[in-house]
């Protein structure tokens, strides 16, 4: 009896072993894993050239968005720079990168505005400007925050907003939510996974 009860425990374990050889491992990501949810899918809306365009037609690329405005006074620099950063890292397959930016302000934030705001950090960075209904409709399919803060003018008000990024692998598949400060070579890390063909 203890015999067949050893090799049962044997095959058990040896099955498992066997199993777990054929299923392919997860790849390990710093930022949170969304893959499968079912929301932040995509959206069409007219870029800072006038453009309709949607996050499929960067299909190729990883794809990293986040939601701000150009008198952002801290989180929007910061992530560009980041960004930019992190296209430095990734060095030759920077170019399969692209960054997308939606304004959180389309009161002020005119095209030309976010053209020249994409230009300060990176020509290749593409901004969204929605119209205020399209900001509420995507707000919400991307489960963003956002809300205007009074001034002491009607005009110098400020705009409260989620600080993180949704990163899209090159199948225009949403894959991670990067949190915001996590760092560039952190997110590098992610991207070059990705690039990789993490599944």
């Amino acid at each position: 009896m203890t015999k067949v009860k050893n090799l049962t425990a044997y095959l058990l374990v040896a099955t498992s072993i066997l199993l777990s050889a054929c299923t392919p491992e997860k790849p390990q990501f710093h930022s949170i894993d969304v893959t499968g949810a079912n929301y932040a899918q995509t959206f069409t809306l007219n870029d800072h050239n006038g453009n309709a365009r949607n996050l499929t037609d960067f299909k190729g690329k990883v794809v990293v968005l986040f939601f701000g405005y150009t008198q952002c006074p801290d989180v929007c620099p910061t992530s560009l720079n980041e960004l930019v950063r992190v296209k430095q890292l990734l060095g030759k397959d920077g170019d399969r990168l692209q960054g997308v930016f939606v304004t959180v302000d389309p009161e002020r934030d005119t095209a030309e505005m976010l053209k020249a705001y994409m230009a300060n950090f990176d020509e290749s960075f593409v901004a969204f400007v929605p119209t205020a209904d399209q900001l509420k409709t995507v707000s919400k399919n991307f489960k963003i925050y956002y809300k205007k803060v009074g001034g002491q003018t009607p005009t110098s008000y400020t705009m409260d907003h989620s600080a993180g990024s949704y990163v899209y692998d090159t199948n225009g598949q949403l894959r991670l939510f990067s949190r915001y400060g996590s760092g560039a070579e952190v997110l590098a890390d992610d991207i070059r996974v990705l690039l990789a063909g993490g599944k």
